[in-house]
């Protein structure tokens, strides 16, 4: 039993080996990415312009994409219609999650000031 467990400690080991600390945790080929990082977040449609998205939907921007976001709603982050709503500004927000295919699935995500 107890070689069982040092059997998949070690393959546990190598194959999170090949996640660097540095990477960023929303790259999809690091499957045990779990650090968070800041992001732009805004309206898919009215502060990325992004083609073929109908309506006001959140979005991040990293390393210069954008990317739709799942796991979370524009509206769950106030009026995106206000004066400071996030269909009028890109807003720093903390996430952590991946990217899979052209989405951004979060597992935590947080406006910051």
């Amino acid at each position: 039993m107890r070689s069982s467990l040092c059997l998949v400690g070690v393959v546990l080991v190598v194959l999170g080996s090949g996640c660097k600390s540095t990477q960023r945790a929303a790259d999809a080929r690091c499957p045990f990415a779990s650090a968070t990082q800041m992001v732009q977040a805004g309206c898919a449609t009215c502060v990325f312009d992004m083609e073929d998205v109908v309506g006001c939907k959140l979005a991040v921007k990293i390393d210069g994409v954008a990317y739709l976001v799942t796991g979370s709603n524009i509206d769950d982050h106030g009026d995106a219609h206000a004066p400071d709503g996030l269909c009028l500004i890109a807003k720093p927000a903390e996430v952590q999650g991946k990217i899979e295919g052209d989405r951004f699935v979060a597992t935590m995500f947080q406006l910051r000031p």
